[in-house]
């Protein structure tokens, strides 16, 4: 007598979802493999788009500036708190920004709780470093008086959900928030030695360029991805991010790893991330009118 199957459609769907999952967990360079050479990525992306992105600037009614960023699943807030300081000695006409970043735990099971950790420190590190070499905001702008006043600026970020990503994610935030960003009129008067500010005058700052960044890396030195996912990163060999500004001028580069491509050269590859990020900012521009 004939067996009767007792799987129904369903049941063979969960039994496949499943496997999928334990052969992605046990082998993930062979699963991530096995969709690259049918050119496509494990969430159904081609190898250079971009996750859906959204922009919501003002999210933090109690900072003096604030953005929500989500990009794909991956989610951060940052906000903007400007304190009044008396410049470095050694820099008496510069105020100070200053950026942080944050990984809690409870964004990631990636990510322990406690002080934070090197991953997080990198970050903080990178974006200061973005933010000076991109020259985003001049520090002489910050300054109220010589040697005595000045302002500083503390850029908070914390990532609310992490699936990979979060340097976009934490650049567009804080560009955004510093967007949104005003500072009330603020004089020192030099008889009571004290800064005195405006209860109903305020201004914006003064930005010198707003530029975006697009990130991409290398897997397997065959496949270029656009804005890797926390799964695709773990397995890439080399991580590319690339800031343009508003007249489409290169204002940042960051490169980890080797940047070959196969058999094309490091420079061609370069270029063609920098092509990539001048779309992406045609993307992303639309999200920045208004503020």
């Amino acid at each position: 007598m004939a067996e009767v199957s007792t799987q129904t459609p369903a049941s063979t769907s969960l039994t496949s979802a499943l496997e999928a999952s334990t052969f992605r967990r046990l082998h993930p360079r062979a699963y991530l493999e096995r969709f690259a050479a049918e050119g496509i990525r494990p969430e159904g992306r081609v190898f250079d788009a971009f996750r859906a992105t959204s922009l919501n600037a003002g999210s933090i009614s109690t900072a003096d500036g604030s953005a929500l960023v989500r990009i794909g699943y991956t989610t951060v807030v940052c906000g903007i708190k400007a304190e009044i300081a008396e410049p470095d000695i050694n820099r008496p006409n510069e105020g100070f920004l200053v950026p942080n970043v944050d990984l809690p735990a409870l964004c990631s099971p990636r990510f322990k709780p406690g002080p934070p950790g090197d991953e997080a420190q990198v970050l903080s590190a990178q974006i200061g470093d973005f933010l000076s070499s991109a020259q985003v905001l001049p520090l002489s702008s910050l300054l109220i008086h010589p040697a005595k006043s000045a302002w500083a600026l503390w850029v908070d970020v914390t990532c609310i959900n992490y699936d990979g990503n979060v340097f976009d994610a934490a650049v567009l935030a804080i560009i955004a928030a510093l967007k949104s960003c005003r500072l009330p009129a603020a004089k020192y008067d030099e008889d009571a030695g004290r800064t005195v500010c405006s209860r109903t005058e305020s201004h914006p700052l003064r930005l010198r360029r707003t530029p975006l960044l697009a990130t991409f890396g290398i897997f397997d030195s065959t496949h270029l991805f656009a804005d890797p996912s926390s799964f695709e990163e773990s397995l890439l060999h080399t991580r590319i991010s690339i800031a343009v500004d508003e007249r489409g001028q290169l204002c940042y580069v960051s490169q980890a790893g080797r940047g070959e491509l196969g058999r094309t050269p490091s420079h061609d590859v370069l270029r063609l991330c920098i092509e990539k990020a001048r779309q992406r900012r045609k993307e992303l521009v639309s999200s920045l009118e208004g503020l």
